[in-house]
C-alpha cells in the first residue's frame, strides 16, 4: 500500500464516505447535502451566496443542491423575483432533524475511526487537520 501521506487522507476520505453512505441515504439525503442543513442550523436563514462564499463551492452548485434539499422538505427558499441566489435559505423541522440524525451517525463513524487513539491524539490530530487546511487555503488565496 502507497504509504504517501496524499494516498492516506484518500484512503480515510474514501472509507468515511463509504462508512457513512447507507445513512445518507436512510435519512434522504445525497453527497455534501448534510453540511448545508448544519450551516443553516447553526447560523439560521442565510443566502445562496452565503452558502456558495462560505463552503467555496460554485453558486451554480449550491443552487443545483438546494434545489434538491427543498424537493426533499429539508429547507425553505424565498426568493427575490430578479435574483433567485439573493433570497432566504431556511431549514425546515424535517431538515433539522435529518441534520441531527446525521451528526449522531457522524458521531458513531467517529467512534469507530479514532478507536485507539487517547483524547490528546485524537486533539493532535483535528488540530494537525485544521492546520493542514489552514496552509493550503493560504497558498491558494496568494495566488
Amino acid at each position: 500500500m502507497e504509504r504517501t501521506l496524499h494516498m492516506q487522507l484518500y484512503r480515510a476520505f474514501h472509507a468515511q464516505r463509504s462508512y457513512l453512505r447507507p445513512h445518507l441515504t436512510e435519512l434522504g439525503l445525497g453527497p455534501g447535502q448534510p453540511k448545508f442543513l448544519g450551516y443553516l442550523l447553526r447560523n439560521g436563514p442565510c443566502t445562496q451566496k452565503d452558502l456558495a462564499a462560505y463552503f467555496e463551492v460554485d453558486p451554480a452548485a449550491v443552487s443545483r443542491m438546494l434545489d434538491a434539499l427543498e424537493r426533499g422538505g429539508f429547507l425553505t427558499r424565498q426568493a427575490r423575483e430578479k435574483d433567485r441566489r439573493a433570497g432566504q435559505v431556511q431549514l425546515t423541522a424535517k431538515g433539522e432533524a435529518a441534520y441531527l440524525a446525521w451528526q449522531e451517525g457522524c458521531r458513531q463513524m467517529e467512534q469507530v475511526m479514532l478507536q485507539g487513539f487517547t483524547q490528546q491524539e485524537r486533539e493532535q490530530f483535528s488540530d494537525y487537520l485544521a492546520r493542514a487546511y489552514q496552509n493550503i487555503r493560504t497558498q491558494r488565496e496568494r495566488g
